[in-house]
């Protein structure tokens, strides 16, 4: 699922091709994409962007209806189209004269904006991606989770969300009604970075941890954002991923650790997984994996010096 990074970065990319520009068709393409009937969806077309918000993990697009002719005093209040791609919506761009060159599976809505077309694509048949159109601040503050901004948080701010509830700390980083925008996979990072168990209770840390994984948190997105802002150089995100090879745990399973060299070691859950490096974050210490642990019972290693 595109985390906080990856949305900065699509925010950053529509911002310097739709604000100002004019929406001139809509289509959607699937039944399941529209979770929302009123305001009716047709209501945007014809009118100017005004700007592109992030709300949590979501994509907002800002619609002026005082720009279309002859509105009325309600139109004062703008038209928010949130988009919600979960785990395999991605957004993909295309000039006037440019082949759209996606599967016609793969298509959820068309926006064809005066200079472009934003397509909204999902690479799943679960069809969880999505779009609603609210009117006004009020209805789109309703659909906030509650988390707070990771980047934007005082430490103040962080310790009350962090302890607000006694959760593991891969649990509470990735629950958005405590941190807005991190995820699996940016989690992992940051408990890397701050070289904590992603099993420690989020009431046992000290003040001297806390304050570790708060400078974890914003330094590993931040670092990300620019990464990522280099590597598409102006261009439009089209391969947005939760693996990079530049990671230091997620998604490197047995691949060494950058810091130690000690093979990165998962817990399977569901259908995520978490990604740590033993000796850098738990001591040496294995955390049990749910399904492994229980086959294994008393053959299952508890220190990375046993495997």
């Amino acid at each position: 699922m595109p985390e906080l990074p990856d949305v900065v970065l699509y925010i950053e990319a529509l911002k310097a091709r739709v604000i100002g520009e004019r929406l001139e068709h809509l289509h959607l393409l699937s039944p399941f994409v529209l979770r929302s009937v009123d305001p009716p969806i047709e209501s945007i077309v014809s009118l100017t962007v005004r700007d592109v918000l992030r709300s949590g993990k979501r994509i907002v697009i800002v619609f002026d209806p005082s720009t279309r002719a002859g509105s009325s005093p309600r139109d004062e209040e703008n038209l928010f189209l949130v988009i919600h791609l979960m785990i395999a919506g991605r957004l993909r761009w295309r000039e006037p004269d440019q082949k759209a060159g996606i599967g016609t599976k793969l298509l959820l809505a068309s926006l064809v904006m005066s200079n472009g077309t934003l397509f909204f694509t999902e690479a799943s048949s679960k069809k969880r991606a999505s779009m609603q159109l609210v009117r006004g601040r009020p209805s789109l503050a309703a659909l906030e989770r509650g988390g707070i901004e990771p980047l934007e948080a005082t430490m103040a701010a962080f310790r009350d969300a962090l302890t607000r509830e006694n959760h593991t700390l891969k649990r509470a980083l990735t629950d958005p009604r405590l941190f807005s925008g991190i995820g699996n996979a940016y989690s992992d990072e940051i408990l890397h970075a701050a070289r904590l168990s992603p099993l420690k209770l989020t009431r046992s840390l000290s003040d001297e941890e806390v304050e570790r994984l708060r400078g974890a948190t914003r330094d590993t997105l931040l670092l990300w954002i620019d990464r990522l802002r280099q590597d598409l150089a102006g261009r439009f995100p089209e391969k947005v991923t939760a693996f990079h090879d530049r990671m230091a745990v997620h998604g490197r399973f047995k691949q060494p650790c950058p810091v130690c060299g000690t093979p990165v070691q998962r817990i399977v859950y569901a259908a995520n997984e978490c990604n740590y490096c033993a000796k850098c974050q738990t001591g040496g210490r294995l955390l049990a994996d749910r399904s492994l642990s229980r086959l294994l019972r008393d053959d299952w290693p508890k220190s990375i010096d046993d495997i």
